[in-house]
C-alpha cells in the first residue's frame, strides 16, 4: 500500500536508528498521527482513525515481517486497555463485516472509506499481498450492484487473520467496541508471534 518516498525514507532511517532499542517512533502522514515500533524484525505501525462507526472506535494498522519465520496476524491480537477495564480485544473480522453490512448506512460507508483511504494513500505503495487494496479489488470484482460494491469496498477495510511470510506486509482496520467517541487515554497492546508491542494513546489522539 502506500508510503510516500520521503516518508518511506524517513521511516527506514528512524528504524535503523531505533530498532535496536525497540523505541516507539511517532510521525504524521495524511493528517493522521502514527506510532511505530520494531521488535526482532517485526514492525507494527498504527494510527487512530477520526471516523467512528456505530459502536466502534477504529485504528488503522500495518504490520511488516522482516524475520525469516511466518508471523500470525489477527485483529483479536490487538487489545485496547483503559484504566477502568481489563482490555477490549479487536473484534473478529467476520463479526465486523456482518454487523457492518447489516447496520451501516451509506454515510457510514463513505465516512469510513474516506478516512481510511486518506491515511492509506497519503503514503506511497509498498508490497502488501494481503492488504486493503488487494482485498478491495477482489471484493469489487465479485459484485455488480453499486450498493453491494460500496459495502464490499468498506468490508475490505477490516484487518483479516493472515500468516505473514518472511518479507510480507499487510494492513487493515481494527475495530474496538466502545461507547466512547475517543480511544484515549489508553494503552494499545499487540501480539505478533512471540512479540508484544505496547503503545500509549493520548486523549487528544482522536
Amino acid at each position: 500500500m502506500g508510503w510516500s518516498r520521503s516518508l518511506r525514507w524517513c521511516f527506514a532511517a528512524v528504524l535503523c536508528v531505533f530498532a535496536a532499542s525497540a523505541q516507539v517512533i511517532e510521525f504524521e502522514s495524511g493528517g493522521l498521527k502514527y506510532q511505530t515500533l520494531t521488535k526482532n524484525g517485526v514492525t507494527v505501525m498504527f494510527a487512530v482513525l477520526p471516523a467512528n462507526l456505530k459502536d466502534y472506535s477504529i485504528i488503522q494498522v500495518a504490520i511488516s515481517n522482516g524475520t525469516d519465520m511466518v508471523q500470525p496476524v489477527s485483529p483479536e491480537n490487538f487489545v485496547l486497555q483503559r484504566d477502568v477495564d481489563a482490555g477490549v480485544p479487536g473484534t473478529p473480522a467476520g463479526a465486523v463485516v456482518e454487523g457492518f453490512l447489516a447496520k451501516a448506512g451509506r454515510n457510514d460507508v463513505v465516512k469510513l472509506v474516506t478516512a481510511y483511504e486518506i491515511g492509506l494513500y497519503g503514503m506511497e505503495r509498498f508490497h502488501s499481498p494481503s492488504g486493503y487494496e488487494q482485498r478491495r479489488q477482489a471484493a469489487l470484482a465479485e459484485v455488480s450492484s453499486a450498493k453491494l460494491k460500496a459495502a464490499a469496498a468498506a468490508s475490505a477495510i477490516v484487518l483479516v487473520p493472515v500468516r505473514l511470510r518472511p518479507g510480507q506486509s499487510t494492513d487493515g482496520a481494527v475495530f474496538f467496541r466502545s461507547a466512547s467517541k475517543t480511544l484515549g487515554p489508553a494503552r494499545l497492546r499487540a501480539t505478533v508471534g512471540q512479540n508484544l508491542f505496547e503503545f500509549k494513546i493520548e486523549s487528544s489522539s482522536q
